[in-house]
């Protein structure tokens, strides 16, 4: 077998084959250092990247962010949904209760100044910037049965994996079982609620759309990009979703100078973040 000329039937071949792609960078891999990723984001340096990665329809990822990290999902042709869970990574027990992020807030539809609440009464992350403005806490994720019935297929490595497969396997790979794998919110999939209750698929708001989070906490992010549950769509079809962050200590810095004019449940979320981690951390001064 040959692959631009060089012959891949050897060892020696295949080492050099595969050594020729070292520095390659396709649409479906994250890339090591993620300062080498070529388009970072406005003022940002590329030494202050931290993840970046395309993740394809029917994949995930799951990676351990520092507090101050802001994380930019973007849906790349208009067609995928960026599943997400979080857990604090230096108490996983502690995580994303959607729930209480849908209720303390007053407000069911996410956008921007969104507080992402853990089931302790802290704000995990903030929505701080949002151009898609289509997303859903209503429904959570796939499931096996789900996408068996309606794809034929729901297994993590068919065509059309299950939300809730694809969570339990990247919470595996961080020591979590599945019992730690809970509701979880979905970006780029509009979800509204009729006058009679019934719930309304609104799709995507189009392609290059993007949701931005910034971690008052350390979490470990998983982000599964799957199908909506109620995606009308007959067929599996999912696109690929951009994962960038970066260091953004100076943005957190702001977000709890600005308390003040923000509403009081989203003060008390965030002071209970910075109580628990000044109360765990601090720096010995002279």
């Amino acid at each position: 077998m040959t692959t631009t000329g060089t012959t891949t039937g050897t060892t020696a071949g295949a080492r050099e084959h595969a050594r020729a792609q070292a520095q390659a960078i396709t649409d479906s891999m994250p890339v090591v250092p993620a300062s080498a990723w070529p388009t970072v984001p406005d003022q940002t340096a590329p030494q202050d990247m931290t993840w970046a990665e395309t993740i394809p329809g029917g994949r995930y990822s799951v990676k351990v962010l520092a507090r101050g990290t802001r994380l930019r999902l973007r849906d790349v042709t208009g067609s995928g949904c960026a599943h997400l869970l979080l857990w604090r990574s230096e108490a996983p027990w502690e995580r994303l209760n959607v729930a209480d992020t849908v209720k303390v807030p007053w407000q069911a539809y996410l956008g921007a100044g969104h507080p992402l609440l853990s089931d302790q009464g802290r704000a995990l992350a903030t929505i701080v910037e949002d151009t898609s403005g289509h997303h859903d806490a209503l429904c959570g994720t796939t499931t096996l049965a789900a996408n068996t019935e309606k794809y034929g297929a729901g297994e993590v490595y068919s065509h059309s994996p299950a939300g809730r497969e694809l969570f339990t396997l990247a919470a595996a790979k961080q020591g979590l079982t599945p019992t730690d794998v809970v509701p979880s919110l979905s970006f780029f999939h509009s979800i509204v609620v009729g006058d009679d209750g019934s719930l309304i698929s609104k799709g995507s708001a189009g392609q290059d759309k993007s949701v931005d989070l910034l971690l008052h906490l350390p979490c470990t992010v998983a982000i599964v990009n799957t199908a909506h549950p109620l995606d009308p769509s007959p067929t599996f079809d999912v696109g690929p979703v951009e994962v960038l962050a970066w260091k953004a200590l100076a943005d957190l810095d702001a977000a709890v100078a600005g308390l003040d004019d923000t509403d009081p449940e989203y003060q008390r979320a965030v002071l209970n973040s910075e109580d628990a981690w000044n109360a765990a951390h601090f720096e010995r001064t002279v």
